[in-house]
């Protein structure tokens, strides 16, 4: 029995996407996300903003947040798809583990 975790995502795309391209791309990734049996997904656009530091010789970038569960082992697999994709600057996958009160 594989354990099911929640996830924050942070990913830092390119500016060059309008409104519109911005919601196509990440609802395929949230389609990508499905497919590897994830679930409770949800998409939040942060909207453009200006990095801290130049990444790849660009100053602004469109910030996307999903939320979702899924089990571990597909992780990885998704990781390596953001990476090839020439879009996205940055991005950062947080475990969400739940806290855990200790009644004394």
């Amino acid at each position: 029995m594989s354990i099911i975790m929640k996830y924050e995502m942070m990913i830092l795309l390119t500016e060059d996407f309008n409104e519109s391209e911005l919601k196509t791309w990440a609802f395929n990734y949230a389609r990508s996300l499905r497919k590897l049996s994830a679930s409770k997904i949800s998409v939040i656009s942060r909207k453009k903003r200006n990095l801290a530091y130049w990444i790849k010789s660009r100053k602004r970038s469109n910030y996307i947040q999903i939320n979702f569960m899924s089990v571990p082992k597909y992780i990885d697999s998704f990781a390596n798809n953001l990476k090839l994709d020439s879009h996205v600057l940055r991005f950062l996958i947080l475990n969400k583990k739940s806290k855990k009160k200790k009644l004394e």
